[in-house]
């Protein structure tokens, strides 16, 4: 049976309960607590200049609240949207409670999207004050043009206001608004309901949407967070994923409710991640976040290193795209540390799943296939349903076999885009649908195969990009890999291969094919495989097909041979 858009559940009412239901989840109650309950706890960041500074959750607790003040005096009112234009910074950390704290929204702003969608960004959500990072000027003036609505821009610099050149108008200096205001406030009660931040979607096609997490869904998430992966008070967390995406995977939130130490890194790019890691050993991180993009680099700069960090207790989030199990098994054996791998979207806060070994498996299986697990998107995390869908809208099995569209409802998961009345298809029966394609196994295990848009179609058959790249990547001297379907003459669709090596290797087409020809049909290998030294990504880190599929889009009509 088809299942009909957004039908609506009954909610059954049962005996009234004694507890304060009406005590309403914030966020500024996760900061408090911290700040409260452990005030010497510190915070590692990185300053203007390349070095690390230090200061306490005390300490960040009063410039948070003096952030807050500021903001009122600046006349922000509840439900307002304020904007950050910044990196994974202290300041910015600050933000993340001061915003929602006064009830306004935290308009998260990508720094990788282009100044005309960033600029439709700040129009839809009518964002009424944007804070930017000095560094970060030139963007902001990008965008300043479609941004009218605007009153004021908040630039965040140690220099003075009178050494800030720039054509925004007009500019507050955000250190003199903070020395201005008390370091206490009065923070008010939030229906928990209320947005507390908002991420626009970077999808392939058409404009951004806008998803508006809200106090409850971020404070549930945090709790879902801190169990999945076990976080105590002993751990310290870096905070790799952008925060302006996905509020960071809501990791800054998880790492406070547990009072950790956390490391805010600043700005850094993949190809030079060694601060990162140095950073990491030198700090004593348990918990880090990021994508394969990321930890690859990492895993490669440790290698290097004569002696070898021991990381018998780190867990390395990893999501964005799957990690290689050449990747994880690599910083298993040098490091110990574990590759943790996640899924989740910007409609869903965004943790879906985790792959954490069921106790039962562990003697079950053996050591082989654990590794082979490992590369599953993992287990549903507590309160949220997974649903396969069917092409014809029915519900499929979980039986291992059955593969359909990953659709997924809790209460952090999009029901709806913000202002977007034509959006009804990407939401059934309270499920948001993912787009992405997948099997769930006996075990509850999920394994995403592809983006519905990825599988690769040839002569009638479905190839997996993702396991294709995968496959490829675990070759001795690949660095990174990047699988696509493009027109055939023949067949429909044929895959090709982008491959990036590493410095000092020789790898060839040929040994690329034979090495994929252990798990994949001779049908299935690709006839072309182009050797780059970098594979175009999107804002968060993922392959970007659409760029690749574009740029390549002739070769198998106009082009023959290898490069």
């Amino acid at each position: 049976m088809k299942s009909q858009p957004n039908a609506t559940r009954s909610v059954v009412q049962g005996c009234p309960s004694t507890m304060g239901d009406n005590y309403q989840l914030n966020t500024t109650t996760i900061i408090r607590h911290a700040a409260r309950t452990h005030p010497e706890q510190e915070i590692v960041y990185r300053a203007p200049g390349g070095g690390w500074g230090r200061y306490t959750y005390r300490e960040c607790y009063g410039r948070a609240s003096r952030a807050a003040n500021a903001l009122l005096g600046l006349g922000v009112q509840p439900g307002d949207r304020v904007g950050i234009l910044d990196w994974n910074s202290r300041r910015h950390f600050e933000l993340y409670w001061a915003i929602p704290g006064v009830a306004a929204v935290m308009l998260q702003m990508n720094l990788r999207l282009g100044p005309e969608d960033l600029g439709y960004v700040v129009q839809h959500s009518q964002a009424s004050f944007i804070a930017v990072d000095e560094s970060l000027l030139a963007v902001a003036e990008g965008i300043g043009p479609q941004a009218p609505g605007v009153k004021g821009w908040l630039v965040m610099t140690d220099k003075p206001l009178s050494e800030i050149s720039t054509t925004l108008s007009p500019i507050y200096h955000y250190e003199d608004l903070l020395a201005a205001q008390p370091d206490s406030i009065d923070w008010p009660v939030v229906d928990e309901r209320s947005a507390y931040s908002a991420c626009y979607t970077t999808g392939t096609t058409g404009r951004p949407k806008g998803v508006y997490y809200s106090h409850r869904a971020i404070y549930l998430h945090s709790l879902a967070l801190v169990a999945s992966i076990g976080m105590t008070l002993d751990d310290c967390t870096m905070l790799i994923t952008p925060m302006f995406h996905g509020q960071g995977w809501g990791l800054p939130q998880a790492a406070t409710l547990m009072a950790n130490k956390i490391v805010l890194p600043g700005r850094y790019v993949a190809e030079d991640t060694a601060p990162l890691t140095e950073a990491m050993i030198a700090e004593g991180v348990t918990v880090a976040n990021g994508a394969p993009a990321i930890f690859q680099p990492m895993l490669y700069h440790i290698q290097q290193r004569a002696e070898k960090p021991d990381f018998s207790r780190v867990r390395l989030l990893s999501g964005a795209t799957e990690p290689p199990l050449s990747m994880m098994r690599g910083f298993h054996d040098l490091t110990g540390a574990e590759v943790l791998h996640a899924y989740g979207a910007t409609e869903t806060t965004p943790l879906v799943t985790v792959n954490r070994l069921k106790p039962g498996l562990k003697t079950r299986l053996d050591e082989q296939a654990r590794w082979e697990l490992k590369r599953k998107q993992g287990l549903p995390i507590t309160g949220i349903d997974i649903m396969l869908l069917g092409p014809d809208g029915e519900r499929l099995a979980h039986d291992g076999r059955a593969v359909g569209e990953i659709c997924v409802r809790g209460p952090w998961i999009a029901t709806s885009y913000h202002d977007v009345p034509d959006a009804d298809e990407r939401f059934v029966d309270g499920y948001w649908r993912s787009g992405d394609v997948g099997a769930i196994d006996a075990n509850g295990y999920l394994k995403v195969t592809d983006r519905i848009k990825d599988v690769i179609k040839s002569g009638g058959e479905w190839i997996s990009s993702i396991d294709m790249e995968n496959a490829i990547v675990a070759y001795s001297g690949v660095l990174e890999a990047a699988v696509v379907g493009v027109p055939h003459p023949q067949w429909q669709e044929r895959p090709l291969a982008l491959v990036v090596l590493a410095p000092g290797h020789e790898v060839t087409a040929d040994d690329i094919r034979h090495h994929l020809s252990a798990s994949f049909a001779r049908w299935q290998l690709p006839e072309m495989v182009i050797f780059t030294d970098s594979i175009p990504k999107t804002s968060v880190g993922k392959i970007d097909k659409k760029v690749i599929r574009a740029a390549h889009r002739d070769v198998y009509t106009k082009r023959n041979g290898d490069e």
